[in-house]
């Protein structure tokens, strides 16, 4: 995507995440705003890791590597919970899938499964969090893939151990927008069924959206940033389940379930 198409995309967004937001302010915004401000000292909450992780080594804060997207700064704040005191030098690893939901470094990917990415590095990355505690990656906006809601991982260390693995998600009236808008999202042979009110992780995991980014516009690109709140003590990654997982609840009003404040059930 050239910076000229890139700055036309942030437009249409821009124009669109407005007309949302007249309506009901998105569900991690609104919740900023409402709670206190000691709230981002409480644990931030483990969630599996998921599949695809793998550590390339690469010590970078532009992680897109090209990749076609909306772009979108990632900014994680790494603080020790109950005494709310940056953690200088903490290790932050993310890694998430691409405009179509592929994953680099794995084989099996893209909507037949059939992909494989293995060898590549794209969208994962390590930064070492600096004096007030903030690690910062350039990259772009995540797709999704069949069974999950949109989200971004994260692995914290200190001194070497590993003390946080979890996901962030993100707006669902913002996901919508960039899903049935920008090219490099559209398209997709199958419909997006799962979202933030029936994902196994977010809804389990994180009932209380503590680890919901927070979301707001530049001038060309978006900003997500989100406070981790670990504990310094070693919290080895949660695996994934084992066995059959029951399917995801079906959303009957979805537009209950991507706009919050509507009142009224999507289930």
């Amino acid at each position: 995507m050239t910076i000229a198409t890139r700055r036309g995309v942030i437009g249409l967004l821009s124009a669109g995440a407005a007309l949302l937001s007249s309506r009901v302010a998105p569900a991690a915004e609104t919740q900023a705003a409402s709670s206190p401000a000691d709230d981002a000292c409480i644990l931030t909450p483990q969630s599996e890791s998921g599949p695809y992780y793998l550590d390339p080594r690469l010590v970078r804060a532009d992680i897109a590597e090209g990749r076609p997207g909306v772009p979108l700064g990632l900014r994680l704040r790494v603080i020790e919970a109950g005494a709310c005191t940056p953690i200088s030098g903490a290790r932050v690893d993310v890694w998430h899938c691409d405009a179509r939901g592929i994953y680099s470094g794995y084989p099996g990917q893209g909507d037949n499964h059939k992909l494989d990415q293995s060898g590549k590095t794209y969208l994962r990355g390590t930064q070492l969090a600096d004096a007030a505690g903030w690690a910062g990656f350039t990259t772009i906006y995540p797709g999704w893939y069949a069974g999950r809601a949109t989200h971004i991982h994260f692995r914290v260390f200190v001194d070497d151990a590993t003390v946080l693995t979890g996901q962030t998600f993100f707006p669902e009236a913002l996901n919508e927008f960039i899903y049935t808008n920008v090219p490099d999202y559209t398209g997709r042979p199958q419909q997006r069924l799962v979202i933030n009110a029936n994902d196994r992780v977010a809804t389990e995991a994180d009932p209380d959206h503590r680890a919901y980014c927070a979301i707001k516009e530049e001038r060309d690109r978006y900003i997500a940033t989100l406070t981790l709140a670990v504990s310094r003590k070693p919290a080895p990654p949660v695996e994934m389940p084992t066995g059959k997982l029951p399917p995801a609840p079906w959303i009957k009003d979805r537009l209950a379930a991507l706009v919050p404040g509507l009142k009224r059930s999507p289930f």
